[in-house]
């Protein structure tokens, strides 16, 4: 189950990313709030701040998979952290000095996607080079336990801060919490990584990455319903804050409460996946979207803030195994001089669409009902991930003798 932190490099990594990311999840649950609380519970402008965290995504993250594949990924690591604590640090300061106003955050919303959309496929390809191919699926694993154990700790963390002494400070703690991850970097043993070969400079190189992930059919089929689910189903940071406040007419601890249940099943799945899910699947991937599909539905249909907490935890648990398993399939099974272009293109497929469908949900909780874009999102998912498995099931592409199918 732990078997990656063998590697010395990948315990620095693991130890400072932890603290990292319990900063990131504190910070996500105060601009959320702090959105809320400066448009008058405004369910639309929360989705605009999707819109900006996460449409750079769209023309950003294959670049940032060139990045990858060309550089040394442990130093495009560190340029980037200082950039995030730099953005959540101004934040935080506006915050505090009672100066803050809904266009700085959107502002500095959409600065932080810019360096994200870069870095996140950056950060993802740079496992395999900790750790080697034998663990790779092991440190995915970990990864999302890091991930979600994370978002256990730092929205209930959160929560209780905002209440007793409201989002600014919150802000600041995120920033002091990049220092964690940039000294594991910084201490890491260069000799003992498992560097790849860089790509040479081309013109073209996006285009090659797009090309040949064409030419397989189940890297399509993944990164397609990867889009989908994500871009409809994976919306709870704007419906969790609004069914908490406009649904439940509940709190900032309230809403904590119900991403520690979603985070707390994600931990669960995580923790599945890396005992057991060594060579995932596609028809297993698309198994578990079908259903994630029926319960979000249901936690969209469900009556009372009690039983959407309750259901969240299983839900969560499915997201988490949907996630990884199409994490994994695209990592274990592309060459190494591509492998940051197809994170770059995971990263577009699962963040991407964000831009689009965060307004969208947000104007159906505001002019429906804040339960709608769980109903839709769960629909669509269900209905993305069976029509996926009967094109599987049915195309002559998908041999019997892939080991990925």
């Amino acid at each position: 189950m732990f078997a990656a932190l063998r590697s010395r490099n990948y315990r620095y990594f693991a130890t400072g990313q932890i603290v990292s990311l319990v900063g990131t999840w504190m910070q996500r649950l105060a601009q959320d709030w702090l959105v809320l609380t400066l448009s008058g519970g405004d369910g639309f402008a929360v989705g605009v701040v999707m819109a900006l965290q996460f449409g750079p995504t769209l023309f950003l993250s294959m670049y940032g998979g060139v990045l990858a594949d060309r550089y040394d990924k442990r130093r495009v690591l560190m340029v980037s952290l200082v950039a995030m604590a730099a953005f959540g640090l101004i934040l935080g300061l506006l915050d505090v000095g009672g100066v803050v106003q809904l266009w700085h955050v959107y502002v500095l919303s959409f600065a932080l996607g810019c360096v994200t959309a870069l870095e996140t496929p950056v950060r993802q390809s740079f496992t395999i080079e900790m750790v080697g191919p034998d663990r790779l699926a092991n440190a995915i694993a970990l990864n999302s336990m890091m991930f979600n154990a994370a978002r256990i700790v730092g929205p209930a963390i959160s929560g209780v801060l905002i209440t007793l002494i409201g989002t600014g400070p919150v802000f600041l703690v995120n920033a002091a919490s990049f220092v964690a991850v940039f000294a594991s970097l910084a201490w890491m043993r260069a000799d003992e990584l498992t560097r790849a070969t860089p790509a040479p400079r081309a013109k073209g190189q996006v285009r090659d990455g797009f090309r040949y992930v064409r030419s397989r059919a189940d890297l399509t089929v993944v990164l397609l319903t990867v889009f989908v689910v994500s871009t409809s189903g994976l919306n709870f940071s704007l419906t969790l804050a609004v069914l908490a406040r406009n649904t439940f007419d509940k709190g900032a601890d309230a809403f904590g409460l119900l991403s520690t249940m979603l985070a707390i099943g994600m931990l669960a799945g995580a923790t599945f996946a890396a005992r057991r899910l060594s060579t995932p699947t596609v028809r297993w991937c698309l198994g578990v979207a079908v259903g994630f599909g029926v319960l979000e539905t249901a936690v969209g249909f469900v009556p009372s803030y009690l039983a959407v907490a309750l259901l969240l935890v299983p839900t969560g648990a499915l997201v988490l195994t949907f996630s990884t398993a199409a994490m994994s399939i695209l990592q274990m099974s592309v060459p190494s001089e591509m492998r940051g272009r197809v994170m770059g293109m995971y990263m577009l497929a699962f963040l991407g669409g964000t831009p689009l469908g965060g307004p969208l949900l947000g104007w159906l909780a505001d002019a429906v009902d804040p339960r709608a874009p769980l109903v839709v999102g769960g629909l669509v998912s269900l209905a993305t991930g069976l029509a996926a498995a009967l094109y599987v099931r049915r195309s002559t592409a998908f041999a019997p003798a892939g080991n990925t199918v």
